[in-house]
């Protein structure tokens, strides 16, 4: 199984009323999780990127302006998905395929289904109801370390989120014979037509 493990920073939370500033993405391939390719780029909003969300994520209106526009970006992220492979992103459901969704009606892409994983079905697999499955706290279970990584930085939080989703999968299924989580069904932007 191909996984895509990416990440999303936007100026805020709403998928409605806020944009994608960055995508990244890791490709791996279950059993063997050496990375087969990375993907990262910024992307340009309509509006400026909020002093707050410049101060979490590090990302500048100047590192943005001269990106490529949402729908150029988005573009770029499905053909390096390619055909088919499963996405995996934290809290993907609930936020950043809700992102690409929006951006892909509101950028008029046609779509396509894909298979995606919540990462942290994976933590509550493994520890149930304690300790929150933010990122933080599942890297301080698994003793991975953050030390040197911008976190809030897609670039650097999909090669943490890759480590941590390598261990936990382990956990679960030592011999990464069988998806241990749910799989779940969002959208991004269908390839172009050759």
């Amino acid at each position: 199984m191909t996984l895509i493990i990416f990440d999303l920073e936007t100026t805020g939370l709403s998928p409605c009323h806020n944009e994608i500033i960055q995508i990244a993405a890791v490709k791996m391939k279950v059993g063997c999780w050496e990375p087969q390719g990375h993907f990262d780029t910024f992307v340009r909003p309509q509006a400026r990127v909020p002093r707050f969300i410049t101060g979490l994520t590090g990302i500048s209106q100047a590192q943005v302006e001269r990106a490529p526009s949402p729908a150029q970006a988005l573009m770029a992220f499905t053909q390096f998905i390619g055909e088919e492979a499963t996405l995996v992103a934290h809290n993907g459901p609930g936020f950043d395929m809700r992102f690409i969704a929006e951006n892909c009606t509101r950028h008029g892409l046609p779509v396509r289904p894909t298979a995606m994983m919540d990462s942290r079905a994976f933590s509550r697999k493994i520890w149930g109801g304690r300790g929150g499955h933010g990122l933080d706290p599942i890297l301080h279970r698994l003793g991975l370390s953050a030390d040197g990584v911008k976190r809030h930085d897609a670039r650097g939080d999909v090669h943490l989120l890759a480590q941590a989703v390598r261990k936990m999968w382990g956990q679960l299924v030592p011999d990464f014979q069988s998806c241990p989580v749910e799989l779940k069904t969002g959208v991004i932007p269908a390839l172009p037509v050759v």
